[in-house]
């Protein structure tokens, strides 16, 4: 009996699937955020719903149409993405970080998951965070700006890919920290950055040609330009270009996350 036990893990590493293992961790990730939703959900629609007002009172005014389209009809969708990113972010890398602080990432690492199940199962977490977050403002607060969505298919698809992105991130980050304070430092100076300075609050047509090729050196910005294309149809640049570099930033990072659920690095020790 335990000879075919073995043989029959040993079938599954080499290319069966773990069905319910990776049901078992989505299910794990998707309710550690459904439980607190106040906190998950409705906070980030709120703080979008904050920038907006602000943003409006304080600039919209002045500021004139941007790329064609009002300064607040342009600002939303990029408002929704960084939102997405950062709760992609923050559900993935906060799940491992916290499993290393308590002690129990044994526990996720003990049973039989691969590696790549590992990854698909951290990610679906964060893409599904992010996805609801998504719904959640496009359908609570668009309508009271009076905006559309030109192509909701392709939206959907740029958020999915949002999330996919910084999900990869979060894994890769939650694996190296091992603190509290190493998370906050990763967060602050990496992740907002990216998200901020990536065409979120303007367009890189007013701004110098320095700071544009510094921009479209960020993944983050062709994720915001992306979605406002599927959201208003304009672009500050092809939408294409944008799906194969965040494409290929995400399978780029989900290599590094899978490569330390493989080896180990920095779980085991």
């Amino acid at each position: 009996m335990a000879s075919e036990t073995m043989a029959t893990q040993g079938v599954r590493r080499f290319g069966r699937v773990n069905w319910l293992g990776m049901r078992t961790l989505i299910e794990r990730e998707v309710r550690r955020f459904a439980t607190v939703w106040t906190q998950t959900l409705l906070a980030p629609l709120v703080t979008a719903g904050l920038f907006l007002l602000i943003f409006t009172i304080a600039v919209g005014a002045r500021r004139g149409d941007v790329m064609g389209v009002s300064f607040l009809h342009f600002l939303a969708p990029g408002i929704l993405m960084m939102t997405v990113i950062q709760n992609s972010f923050a559900n993935v890398s906060s799940s491992i970080v916290i499993s290393k602080v308590q002690g129990n990432i044994v526990d996720t690492l003990m049973p039989p998951l691969s590696a790549t199940e590992l990854v698909i199962g951290y990610l679906a977490g964060g893409i599904l965070r992010g996805m609801l977050v998504s719904v959640a403002i496009a359908v609570t607060l668009f309508p009271f700006i009076g905006l559309g969505i030109h192509n909701p298919l392709m939206a959907l698809v740029w958020v999915a890919l949002g999330g996919a992105f910084l999900g990869s991130l979060g894994i890769v980050a939650g694996v190296f920290a091992n603190k509290f304070d190493q998370m906050a430092a990763i967060t602050n100076f990496i992740v907002t950055p990216l998200s901020f300075l990536s065409g979120t609050f303007y367009s890189l047509e007013t701004m110098p040609p320095v700071l544009q090729a510094i921009s479209h050196a960020n993944p983050v910005f062709y994720l915001i330009d992306g979605l406002r294309h599927s959201v208003l149809g304009v672009s500050d640049s092809s939408p294409w270009l944008g799906f194969a570099v965040v494409t290929a930033s995400t399978l780029a990072v989900g290599a590094v996350a899978w490569w330390m659920f493989r080896t180990g690095y920095r779980l085991k020790s």
